[in-house]
């Protein structure tokens, strides 16, 4: 009897872990070379390059309509603090000037559409 215990047991903890490994189908890989994250169901990938900042959002795969939206970006880069606003482009949030971001800077996103916030996301930049 006490060998039935053991199996079912057993049974049990493995079947605990595939579930825990499941990511639900969410599958978060970079479209556009930037860093991923994921925040209320929505992919946020953050590119950055020295002149130009991109935020593109994905819901179940979809493209989020960016129309309304806006963004502030607290770019943290060793002891430097930079902070740039993202408008509304084609398909992405965005800004162009100068920006350092080195690998390891960090990037705070804190969307937002007609004024209310949607979405805080960070990102560590490679």
């Amino acid at each position: 009897m006490k060998l039935s215990h053991l199996f079912l047991a057993l049974t049990v903890s493995i079947s605990g872990t595939a579930i825990a490994a499941d990511n639900h189908g969410h599958d978060v890989k970079p479209m556009h070379g930037g860093a991923v994250a994921e925040a209320k169901d929505v992919e946020y990938e953050f590119v950055a390059s020295a002149d130009k900042l991109q935020l593109f959002m994905r819901d179940h795969g979809k493209p989020v309509a960016v129309a309304g939206m806006t963004a502030k970006v607290t770019l943290l880069a060793g002891s430097e603090k930079q902070e740039v606003q993202l408008q509304a482009g084609e398909g992405k949030l965005e800004a162009a000037g100068s920006f350092k971001v080195p690998a390891g800077t960090k990037a705070v996103v804190a969307v937002s559409k007609a004024g209310k916030s949607v979405a805080s996301v960070r990102f560590t930049l490679k």
